[in-house]
């Protein structure tokens, strides 16, 4: 299992054990993770599972594909550097402590 913090922007904060190898979308939706809607299934076509990566995090998480950038452009607030959808990026023992910023929509 892989710990994953989610910050919303009043402060509180989730924290959930994931599985390796599902999404950081699809782990925060199974546990009612609130702010992460995941309306496409994570097939990335509707940007409602939109995180702001903790800097730190950044290398370790890596970069948006072509078409996740293509998305990250209709996202409901304004993009950021740290913006990456969260169906994209896949929980592995590497993210353990991994920290993201919930967008106040989606």
């Amino acid at each position: 299992m892989t710990k994953i913090t989610f910050r919303r922007a009043n402060g509180e904060t989730d924290v959930i054990d994931a599985d390796d190898g599902d999404s950081v979308m699809f782990a925060a939706v199974q546990q009612g993770v609130e702010g992460i809607t995941g309306e496409c299934g994570g097939v990335l076509s509707c940007a409602t599972c939109h995180v702001f990566v903790a800097p730190e995090w950044l290398e370790k998480v890596g970069p948006p594909s072509e078409d996740e950038e293509d998305m990250l452009e209709a996202t409901a607030v304004e993009r950021r550097p740290t913006s990456r959808l969260s169906c994209q990026i896949a929980v592995s023992p590497e993210l353990d402590g991994l920290t993201v910023e919930i967008p106040t929509e989606q």
